[in-house]
């Protein structure tokens, strides 16, 4: 695969890596410094001002073998079992989708709102997935309690443990439901994770934040991550805003009043999403953000 002369220095390995990954992501170079910064366990601005360093012959078998799972479709953060999201560090497995940098948009913008609102603090993280949304709003604000749910208990085990690893499990109630859970028989008790007596009942949530799958079913079956990240994760159904649709139908008798609601959606579907949006809100004041990236991303609703 690799002649043993690349990976005598940092330069030459990365610059392998880039090569051999390039077909395989869109962001090789960077995939390439955090791989050499994981082998070599140091950080990837180490990596960047070390170019020079030498590979020992084990960390060159190390890279030789991670290369090899990368080039037959494993993603990178899958292989690593770890991954940076606004600013922290994720435990990830192939339960649960790969936090990306566009999401960190809707905790700024959840975090910014909270901040100016010191007496809102029950908030909500649907499909919480590896719990990198409710665990960096908890995180952030010592005093915010959060319910966060998910339909797949895979993916809440791995919240559970991303929760611990940040020491915010005594603020997170992590419940396995459908979206939300139905009020008839929502009884949300203390757990070993979180012995704190917070509830949350109707018309008490101040903030629901929700990253759901909002792929379109024949959209994302052509998609590179097809297969390789969870379908159920990623298939928003037939026009992409399925659970999206379910989800606004169910929040107005969880929201107290004057709440926020954050959407991520589907770079193609603001528009759609905001007219969705407001059929259930008519009232509120419904703004479309875009990314870094110039995409329309984050729909914001205040009701």
């Amino acid at each position: 695969m690799l002649r043993p002369e690349f990976f005598m220095q940092i330069n030459s390995a990365i610059k392998s890596t880039v090569d051999l990954l390039r077909p395989h992501s869109d962001s090789a170079e960077l995939d390439a410094q955090v791989l050499l910064a994981h082998i070599l366990d140091k950080s990837r601005p180490w990596i960047i001002a070390h170019p020079e360093t030498p590979l020992t012959a084990l960390e060159a078998d190390s890279l030789r073998d991670a290369l090899s799972k990368l080039t037959m479709g494993t993603p990178l953060p899958y292989s690593l079992g770890h991954w940076e999201f606004f600013a922290r560090d994720f435990i990830v497995t192939p339960d649960v989708l790969i936090p990306r940098p566009e999401t960190e948009l809707l905790v700024e913008r959840a975090l910014a709102w909270l901040k100016e609102s010191p007496q809102r603090r029950l908030a909500a993280d649907v499909g919480t997935g590896s719990g990198c949304i409710a665990i960096s709003l908890a995180a952030s604000l010592t005093d915010l309690q959060v319910l966060a749910t998910d339909i797949s208990p895979a993916a809440l085990e791995v919240a559970k443990r991303n929760a611990l690893q940040h020491n915010v499990a005594d603020q997170i109630n992590f419940l396995e439901c459908d979206l939300l859970p139905p009020s008839s028989t929502f009884d949300l008790r203390p757990s070993t994770l979180n012995p704190s007596s917070f509830t949350f009942h109707l018309s008490s949530l101040n903030l629901l934040c929700a990253n759901l799958p909002y792929i379109p079913t024949k959209t994302m079956r052509g998609l590179p991550i097809y297969g390789r990240e969870p379908t159920l994760a990623l298939d928003g159904g037939h026009d992409g805003l399925a659970l999206i649709r379910r989800l606004l139908s169910l929040a107005p008798q969880w929201l107290a009043p004057r709440a926020l609601i954050l959407l991520e959606t589907e770079s193609s579907l603001g528009p759609q999403t905001v007219a969705l949006a407001r059929e259930y809100f008519p009232q509120a004041e419904i703004n479309l953000h875009k990314d870094l990236a110039g995409h329309e991303r984050l729909v914001e609703i205040q009701t």
